[in-house]
């Protein structure tokens, strides 16, 4: 499909820098197959029935942006990387600004500020061991437990560059871009439909009779990146690690044999449900990387409803979510919800998008 069909107008004023206070006062969007309903998320209960499973991501957002100083002899030079991929205990993938001042054997010290290089203290060494273009792969001079204590010391919070770009992040960031499900260490990016969630809500929820179940998807850094290929059939989906267990697998195809819906919160977590999914809708035990990339025509199998942020033009969760409601049904819903004063992105509002005729139905465009 042509990628242009995924564009959109969004005056910057739409964009949400911090997020709605408390967290369940945000904003829903209803999207129905015949209607626009406006809404908050503490609402979503009342559009939950009892036996359907909730599914949200327990992945932990890193402290994933690292400032250092590059040494070349007497040649420093500041950089910023930000880690978007594990290799190996002490290997990270990262991007990487500016990379033009970076080669293979380049020693970078990240936690030093001071151009001297005077301070050895609170400082994590790295050397770079491949590069290109902006991204650079590093070997740390710590690995496993160490390395990860040493990130999370030295490290802020992968704020998207959206928001980055108009605002530095602060100890606020720490607290707002982490779901209350995150537990597994790993993303460099928020599953952000789940920072709507309070465990006033949580509970309300329950006591409509659904189950919460967990999944792990661990964000990459390539859920912001623009499509940059003219057609959806060129673009190379990023690859993003998750696991969903035998047991949470077996809940799920029981829920759904009993006449319940599963119902994603985020597309991560959609994302790695249908990664986990046969062809018949089944679930199974799933753990490894997936690059799944979702676009209008696809079969959804594992997911009936979908909780969910609004998304980046052109963007490959903005095709997801075109996939899972119809491309005509979502301009319209954003239409609407730039008109009414929706917020945006990571930080803003939420909407609720409902397939009437359960997972094994799909509007083909």
């Amino acid at each position: 499909m042509r990628v242009d069909l995924f564009d959109f107008d969004l005056p910057q004023e739409r964009i949400a820098l911090r997020p709605a206070e408390p967290r369940d006062s945000a904003r829903m969007l209803v999207v129905r197959a015949d209607a626009l309903e406006d809404g908050a998320i503490r609402d979503l209960p009342d559009f939950l029935r009892e036996g359907d499973a909730l599914v949200v991501n327990d992945t932990r957002v890193i402290p994933a942006r690292l400032s250092g100083i590059r040494a070349r002899g007497d040649n420093v030079a500041r950089i910023e990387a930000t880690l978007i991929r594990r290799e190996s205990s002490n290997r990270w993938r990262a991007l990487a600004r500016p990379a033009k001042r970076l080669a293979p054997g380049d020693r970078v010290r990240f936690g030093e500020t001071s151009e001297s290089m005077a301070c050895l203290l609170a400082a994590l060494d790295a050397e770079i061991v491949e590069r290109d273009e902006g991204e650079i792969l590093l070997a740390f001079d710590l690995d496993g437990a160490a390395l990860d204590e040493a990130i999370e010391r030295l490290g802020h919070m992968p704020l998207p560059p959206y928001i980055a770009a108009r605002r530095a992040d602060d100890a606020q960031d720490e607290r707002d871009y982490q779901t209350m499900f995150a537990q597994q260490a790993g993303a460099v990016a928020a599953p952000t439909a789940g920072l709507h969630f309070t465990p006033a809500l949580v509970a309300a929820i329950a006591a409509r009779g659904v189950a919460l179940h967990r999944v792990t998807l661990h964000v990459g850094a390539g859920t912001f990146l623009p499509v940059k290929a003219d057609d959806t059939a060129d673009h190379v989906m990023h690859s993003e690690w998750g696991a969903v267990d035998a047991g949470t697998a077996r809940a799920l195809n029981e829920a759904r044999a009993k006449g319940g819906r599963i119902v994603a919160v985020g597309t991560t977590a959609l994302r790695i449900l249908e990664s986990a999914a046969d062809e018949s809708g089944r679930l199974h035990a799933f753990e490894g990387d997936t690059s799944i990339f979702i676009t209008p025509g696809y079969r959804f199998r594992a997911v009936d409803a979908l909780v969910t942020n609004f998304h980046l033009p052109r963007s490959t969760l903005f095709m997801l979510v075109c996939a899972f409601a119809g491309l005509d049904r979502m301009q319209a819903a954003y239409a609407h919800a730039i008109a009414a004063g929706y917020r945006f992105y990571s930080y803003g509002d939420a909407c609720l998008l409902l397939r009437e005729g359960g997972s094994n139905v799909t509007e083909r465009l």
